[in-house]
């Protein structure tokens, strides 16, 4: 990780650097949609706990299961670049410049992600039709998934 002191954010060495393709970014998808998923199940236990073993339904307590969810990522992104499931598939979010996001973008890539898998998965299959093999959520939020090298374990 490079630190060039750009507004205080990461930047990264771009050096070995690709796109990364559909079937990558849905592998670390469904990596890190079993986190959320026992992030989402501990929340509904404290929430259990807190109303005395109701089920909370209330549109408050989901709303902060959705602001938890974003947390988590948005937290990632903008520290790393990358979550623990984008770790295990070797990606990270990166601006072109080569930087972590910032959290406006965090926010937006999160919205269109919602919206993209709303959308029946179109958002992501149009990296398939995009030169630069951009899903939505990185057209709209200026950033793109990228393919980080293996580090030679000999240097």
């Amino acid at each position: 990780m490079v630190d060039s002191g750009r507004a205080g954010r990461r930047c990264f060495a771009q050096d070995g650097v690709a796109p990364a393709g559909l079937v990558r970014r849905l592998g670390g998808l469904v990596y890190d949609t079993f986190l959320i998923l026992a992030l989402l199940i501990v929340l509904g236990f404290v929430g259990v706990a807190v109303n005395d073993g109701e089920a909370n339904q209330s549109p408050l307590f989901r709303s902060l299961l959705l602001v938890a969810m974003f947390a988590f990522f948005a937290y990632c992104w903008s520290r790393s670049g990358t979550t623990l499931g984008m770790q295990a598939w070797r990606l990270r979010i990166q601006t072109p410049e080569g930087c972590a996001p910032t959290l406006t973008q965090c926010l937006i890539r999160f919205l269109v992600a919602g919206l993209s898998l709303g959308c029946c998965g179109l958002g992501y299959a149009w990296q398939l039709l995009d030169h630069e093999q951009r899903s939505w959520q990185d057209i709209a939020s200026e950033t793109r998934i990228v393919v980080v090298p293996v580090r030679d374990k000999r240097t």
